[in-house]
């Protein structure tokens, strides 16, 4: 029968053993977590970047069934990307742009709505937000444009908030205000889209359908 100093000194023993047990775990196990975290983002880097280079070439091209087996393509490569990191926004927003291609607009915009909502809008720069605000607007109007008209005014409003070097978005917002009836707002985002781009064919029409 063990004495009472010596059943003290053995749980102690298996106190310090325990402790170093876990001291030497943790390290790996947080490692092994980091390791395969690094190679999920590698693998769906590599897959964004094959689905991007399908998309370019699908948009590249004249003809239709050729952009449209570039653009399911592109999808899949999407897809495959977001298998390994389902927040990704810019996985989300190349999806939704190789759906456009394809005329899938509703699949699209749910794309788009997913990568516009946090925590995925969070990885976005405000250029990529911007470019991905007035996309979802431009969706929403070819949808149905009476009925989305608001919904595209708030994604356009917040768009030239955050970049206002993009004529597309001024001239979208002029037209969402000229649907509204609101022609002074409607003249001023013209122009604005006209300052950024003086040939700007789309902002000019939209001023001269506004003086008619």
């Amino acid at each position: 029968m063990l004495s009472p100093e010596a059943a003290i000194q053995i749980a102690f023993l298996l106190l310090t053993l325990a402790l170093f047990f876990v001291i030497y775990n943790l390290p790996k196990k947080a490692f092994s977590k980091l390791r395969s975290n690094t190679r999920a983002t590698s693998q769906s880097s590599r897959h964004f970047l094959i689905g991007a280079q399908l998309l370019s070439r699908a948009r590249a091209t004249r003809h239709r069934a050729a952009a449209d087996s570039l653009a399911k393509e592109a999808v899949a490569e999407a897809d495959k990307a977001l298998s390994l990191l389902p927040r990704d926004a810019s996985a989300l927003i190349l999806r939704a742009l190789a759906l456009d291609i394809l005329g899938r607009r509703s699949s699209a915009l749910k794309s788009l709505d997913s990568a516009l909502t946090p925590p995925a809008a969070k990885s976005l720069s405000k250029r990529e937000k911007g470019d991905a605000l007035v996309k979802r607007a431009e969706l929403q109007l070819s949808v149905n444009r009476r009925r989305r008209v608001d919904s595209a005014l708030m994604d356009l409003v917040e768009a030239v908030s955050l970049t206002r070097d993009n004529p597309k978005a001024f001239c979208l917002l002029g037209q969402c205000y000229e649907i509204k009836g609101m022609i002074n707002e409607a003249s001023q985002a013209f122009n604005e889209a006209i300052k950024v781009q003086p040939d700007c064919n789309v902002a000019r029409e939209g001023l001269d359908r506004l003086k008619s």
